[in-house]
């Protein structure tokens, strides 16, 4: 998840749920998850939250890029948002299931350390945000609560006594993500796939009644 530094972390993870990514799927019956894109545990992802994630990077994107054409170039390269972002929801409260299993905790003085690193190397705070809404699609707003989760990454690894650079210790590493995931019995709306537990993500389904829209990047709609 970090094989050499917060920045490799990062980029694994959040690309990772880019390549899960594919076509939005739209469609109506048989949904067994009214109004939720996924359960996670005790807890409800609904539609709407989703929604509002996805639009949070889509106005930091129209902010960033004010052309309308290039803003359609920002657009079809992050095609599947919605999926790559329920990917990440889902997998962070996976992963803060980890932490707190490995009994670890994140402090706010450790993210605004970590903060104040990677905005030094990135060249300066604006740098910064605008670098992980670039690679990773995370919003300026959402960029301390991704940092809070490579921290905890990191702690979790630490308290397994993994490796991150050797398999071995990525594969210790993601086991007890595996174990999370089982406990917290992760279902997504069969609109947005399924949850791969052993890998700790999100894989596409065929359904029956769904059919593809073009990968816009908003949230399917509820019917």
């Amino acid at each position: 998840m970090h094989r050499r530094s917060s920045r490799r972390r990062s980029a694994l993870i959040l690309s990772a749920a880019a390549l899960v990514a594919a076509p939005l799927l739209t469609g109506c019956g048989n949904d067994a998850h009214p109004g939720a894109a996924a359960v996670v545990g005790d807890q409800r992802i609904t539609v709407a939250q989703l929604e509002n994630r996805v639009n949070e990077v889509r106005s930091a994107q129209r902010a960033a890029v004010p052309d309308d054409t290039q803003y359609e170039q920002v657009i079809a390269k992050s095609g599947g948002l919605a999926r790559s972002t329920l990917h990440t929801m889902v997998l962070d409260k996976v992963l803060h299931q980890a932490a707190r299993d490995a009994d670890v905790s994140v402090t706010r003085k450790e993210i605004q350390t970590m903060r104040a690193g990677l905005e030094e190397q990135a060249g300066g705070p604006k740098a910064l945000e605008t670098e992980w809404l670039q690679r990773y699609s995370v919003a300026p707003g959402r960029l301390d609560d991704s940092i809070r989760t490579e921290i905890e990454a990191q702690k979790i690894a630490r308290a397994l006594g993994a490796d991150m650079n050797a398999p071995e210790g990525q594969n210790t590493f993601w086991a007890a993500m595996s174990k999370a995931s089982k406990k917290l019995d992760v279902d997504l709306n069969p609109r947005y796939g399924t949850w791969d537990v052993k890998g700790s993500k999100r894989a596409d389904v065929r359904t029956p009644w769904v059919r593809e829209s073009s990968p816009g990047g908003a949230a399917p709609t509820q019917m």
